[in-house]
Formats: structure tokens, sequence, C-alpha cells
């Protein structure tokens, strides 16, 4: 006999974690960083036919400040890697990253001084999103399994120590064009 037995229907129980994650997942505020052609499909998903809306997602952020949720859309070239982390920095907190396209997430076709190959050396990404230029509706998957991610993640002192742990091993890897492959 547990303590949902001897209530009365009608009562909800759940975590705070849970409650947290749920509201979290339903309140993203994307901020606006559209740097190519994939930024194109990111506004068409914002647009009546694919409608983010119904996701609590209907205003695109243009202050950091408001904003939870960086879309990075399109290449990131080296004079914009620092805008892009001072944008990052002023976010408040909780924070995530969606790498949005093949350019975004790892330098795509460009693989030259000019370029930064994926965006995960200037910052966390949680969720990449493959793709030249990706569907709105791969968007919208990509945001609801960001959505789950949020919903399951957890609470407490040691969530910051975590989050600086995963973002100092991002990056300090090695980048994508001192990689060989598998062929070397």
């Amino acid at each position: 006999m547990g303590i949902e037995e001897k209530l009365p229907s009608g009562f909800l129980l759940t975590t705070v974690e849970k409650l947290a994650g749920y509201m979290r997942k339903s309140s993203l505020w994307p901020a606006t960083f559209g740097l190519a052609c994939c930024a194109i499909e990111m506004m068409a998903t914002g647009a009546g036919r694919y409608d983010l809306a119904r996701f609590g997602m209907e205003v695109f952020r243009a202050s950091p400040r408001q904003a939870d949720l960086m879309i990075v859309a399109g290449r990131v070239s080296n004079k914009m890697a620092p805008v892009l982390r001072q944008i990052y920095d002023q976010m408040t907190g909780p924070k995530w990253v969606l790498s949005m396209g093949a350019c975004a997430s790892s330098g795509g076709m460009f693989n030259n001084y000019a370029i930064v190959q994926g965006v995960d050396h200037v910052v966390p990404v949680d969720i990449y999103l493959p793709g030249c230029p990706p569907r709105p509706e791969m968007l919208m998957d990509a945001i609801l399994k960001l959505h789950e991610q949020i919903s399951n993640e957890k609470l407490g002192s040691n969530r910051q120590d975590i989050i600086r742990e995963v973002e100092a091993a991002a990056l300090s890897s090695l980048p994508t064009i001192a990689m060989k492959g598998l062929l070397a």
C-alpha cells in the first residue's frame, strides 16, 4: 500500500525534477542566430505551415538575455566565433545549443582556414542536426529530442559542475581539421 492509494482521486503526484523539466521544455525561447542558408529553413519552421508556436517557441528572441536555446544555423566563420561565444555567455541559464546543418556541425564542404570546423569548438552543443540544409521537419524533430533531453535533466548543485566539465572537454578536444579519419 503506497501513498497513491490513500489519496482521493484528482491528486497528481510527481517529483520536483519532472515538474521543472516539464516547465523548462514547454517554455523554450530560441535566440536568432542564422548565418547562412540553414537560417531560411529555420525561419520556415517558425512560419505558419510548421508552427513552432505549438511547442511554446513562437517568438525568436533578438536579445540573448531573453533566450535559453541557441539554434546555430549555418557556417560559422572565425570572425563570427567570438561573437557567437559572447552571445552564448550572455544567455541566461539553463541554456541549450542546437547545431543546425552540416556547416555548423562539422564545417560542411568548407574545409578551409576561414570556417570553424564545428561549432562545438566554440560553444557546447546539445543536439546536432545533419543535412544541407535540413528540412523544417528535421528541425522540429531535433527540438522534440531536445525536449526529451531537457525533461530528463537532473537538478541540484552538481549540475553546474557537470556542465563545466562537459564544456571544458568539448572546447579542449582535437579540432576536426586535425583529425586524420579512418584512412590514416
